[in-house]
């Protein structure tokens, strides 16, 4: 999948860095100077923007005011090696407690968007663990069959029964989530409907999934890009970008040009394919596009995860109930709830 024009800007400045960074150790005169303080301070904002993401955010709803600051837990963070396997390590942050409190809590897997490992989003999943979830992921670029995910689900429990490790006891095995972006929102879909241990899965935050088009016979992605809706039987939560990435164009799926990654029309097939009975909701973040919505829909999938997983009746009037702020939150639109 191509970058998003943000990311495109961020790896030319870092090349032109390379590039010209021979020249500036060469000249010591005040312009040269000033010209590296400049860029040092725009890679600080960028960074600072990144893992402070959610104190740029603009909340409208109580509830999305709520979970939008980190939650009141302090955290913890670990990395494992994951040998001979093309994800090569896992990630989990999770909330730091005293071993003995016996506390334990929900899990929520993140899958990978295309080229995005999990270093690139940690912020999010640390959020996650201040809310008091275990949440983890794993370096995997390529994750839409779901396997990464499985294998990531099948390490953690067994370091939920290891004595020696750091996640002894700490999680809740009853209550497990899954997430992805792009990719990964079909990797998470996948993850849950066609991997040996979906049926772990209690609820599902789908973020910019790649809409069926591109796995099309033929198409640029093709048939390993697949999902089937259809088969979910957990709460399932599908979330989107207005933006033209997200968005582009094309009314419908056989439309050949001006299809974007995740439009209107495939929030629709996927909503309409999931079984009657199953808790559904899809919505589009109002401005926000492809990239933006790693993180951008942070507060609600806390909030999602916090009302399957943990019983927050109050989190669950986001969606659910007589009058769900989702359908009144001026950030959200072309919302559609089936309980």
């Amino acid at each position: 999948m191509q970058k998003h024009p943000f990311a495109r800007r961020i790896s030319a400045i870092l090349l032109s860095l390379t590039l010209v960074a021979p020249v500036l150790a060469q000249k010591a005169h005040a312009g040269t100077l000033e010209t590296i303080g400049v860029i040092g301070g725009l890679w600080a904002v960028l960074n600072e923007r990144n893992v402070h993401y959610y104190k740029y955010a603009s909340p409208a709803g109580p509830i999305e005011k709520k979970f939008t600051p980190m939650g009141s837990l302090k955290t913890d963070h670990k990395t494992f090696k994951a040998p001979k396997t093309t994800w090569k390590k896992y990630e989990v942050w999770y909330p730091k407690e005293d071993a003995a409190s016996g506390k334990t809590y929900p899990l929520v897997i993140f899958a990978n968007g295309t080229g995005t490992p999990v270093d690139k989003y940690g912020p999010v999943l640390k959020h996650l663990a201040s809310w008091g979830f275990v949440a983890a992921g794993n370096a995997d670029e390529n994750c839409r069959t779901g396997e990464s995910s499985a294998a990531t689900l099948d390490f953690l429990l067994a370091q939920n029964e290891n004595p020696e490790s750091p996640l002894y006891g700490k999680i809740d095995t009853e209550h497990i989530g899954i997430s992805g972006h792009s990719q990964g929102g079909v990797g998470a879909m996948n993850a849950v409907t066609k991997q040996p241990n979906g049926n772990r899965y209690k609820a599902i935050f789908s973020i910019s999934a790649t809409s069926s088009f591109w796995s099309k016979p033929g198409e640029v992605l093709g048939e390993t890009w697949a999902y089937d809706p259809s088969q979910i039987r957990i709460p399932v939560f599908f979330a989107a970008g207005t933006g033209n990435w997200d968005a582009g164009t094309a009314s419908d799926k056989s439309a050949t040009s001006g299809q974007g990654i995740s439009p209107l029309w495939s929030q629709i097939e996927n909503f309409n394919a999931v079984p009657e009975g199953v808790p559904t909701v899809r919505a589009r973040e109002t401005g926000k596009d492809h990239g933006d919505m790693l993180r951008a829909p942070d507060a609600y999938m806390t909030a999602w995860f916090s009302y399957w997983l943990k019983g927050d009746e109050e989190a669950g009037k986001a969606f659910f109930g007589e009058n769900p702020e989702i359908q009144n939150n001026k950030n959200w639109q072309d919302v559609e709830i089936a309980e």
